[in-house]
């Protein structure tokens, strides 16, 4: 028995050609309520009539944009758009370069690691601080070298106070497993006010 033949997708809707129309906020002949709120720089503020607000808008050579869709009536501005979405691309793409995520550096000693290895391994995490990201630092304890857990400490403890002006440690040194470890997080740029006592 044969199945009826199914209703082809290709034929009718394709969302990829809907998209294109789609866009944030409604524009000119897209807002359609009988009354705005007109607000900005160029503008009386106040409600006026769909048709007075379009007319404003093209008399100004710009497009009537709908900020606030939920108020009653709904805000609109009389702006560029396509300056609109750009300011605001801009914007958002400022705020993410500045919400830049931090990582976790690591930066490995042994007990018996030397001065010179020691200021290499200080510089690298100085750097590391610099640029907001956390430094986890640890000595590692091979075999019998567990037996020198205070040597792990002060060398922790050390390189504390060779990052003091960077970075804050989080806590104190502590083992895990056969390594001690101690984290620490950049300082902020600004010092922030004192609490008051």
């Amino acid at each position: 028995m044969a199945f009826p033949p199914r209703p082809s997708s290709r034929g009718g809707f394709n969302p990829r050609f809907k998209k294109e129309q789609q866009q944030e906020h409604r524009t000119n002949h897209m807002i359609r309520v009988p009354q705005v709120r007109l607000v900005g720089d160029n503008v009386e503020v106040g409600v006026y009539s769909i048709q007075e607000a379009l007319r404003m808008a093209q008399d100004q050579q710009m497009d009537l944009v709908e900020i606030s869709p939920n108020a009653d009536p709904p805000v609109c501005k009389i702006i560029d758009y396509n300056k609109f979405l750009y300011e605001k691309k801009k914007k958002e793409k400022e705020m993410k370069a500045k919400a830049k995520v931090s990582e976790v550096k690591e930066i490995r000693f042994t007990p018996n690691t030397d001065d010179h290895d020691f200021n290499f391994k200080a510089k690298h995490a100085e750097t590391f601080l610099k640029e907001g990201n956390k430094v986890k630092a640890y000595v590692q304890f091979k075999g019998r070298a567990i037996q020198f857990k205070d040597r792990g400490e002060l060398l922790l403890l050390k390189f504390a106070e060779r990052l003091a002006e960077f970075g804050a440690l989080e806590g104190m040194p502590k083992m895990e497993g056969k390594r001690m470890l101690a984290i620490w997080a950049p300082k902020a740029k600004k010092k922030p006010a004192k609490a008051e006592e």
